[in-house]
């Protein structure tokens, strides 16, 4: 069988499968030491999916939080008392209606996420940027940019 080569379409869509690959072996590597730093806080799978959405959406009411991980409302307020328990998150009344319950992160959380957050996040990029010559560097920010310039086009 003859090889396929330039910008035949099986080419470039074997290139496209190698270049998913490496990407998402890049997205989990990235993402390591944040889910170990996750995991060290022993959340159970419920409690880690309601301190994403309290996270992304501090103030949020009890109920739309009981819809957005889709458990019912006694589950998510179970899982929101155990989380109050142990500091993560805290129960406010509502500024208007303060029969309304909103719950939003605690300081230790928020001062987690501003603190050390970006360097969990950013650590093995720039770990690995550092290892790189500075030539590498600038050929691997060029190319990044560069495709994400591509993909935009779509």
């Amino acid at each position: 069988m003859p090889r396929i080569k330039g910008d035949h379409p099986a080419h470039v869509a074997r290139l496209a499968e190698r270049m998913d690959r490496d990407l998402s072996a890049i997205r989990r590597a990235l993402r390591k030491p944040l889910n170990a730093e996750v995991a060290r806080g022993e959340l159970t799978i419920p409690q880690t999916a309601v301190m994403r959405i309290v996270v992304r959406t501090p103030g949020i009411r009890l109920s739309d939080l009981s819809k957005e991980v889709s458990l019912a409302h006694s589950t998510v307020s179970g899982i929101v008392d155990r989380l109050v328990k142990r500091g993560l998150v805290k129960r406010v009344p509502d500024e208007v209606d303060r029969r309304i319950m909103r719950v939003r992160p605690t300081e230790l959380v928020d001062t987690w996420i501003e603190q050390q957050l970006p360097a969990l996040k950013l650590g093995p990029l720039q770990a690995a940027l550092q290892r790189a010559n500075p030539e590498e560097r600038d050929g691997l920010v060029k190319a990044v940019s560069r495709l994400r310039k591509l993909l935009s086009r779509d």
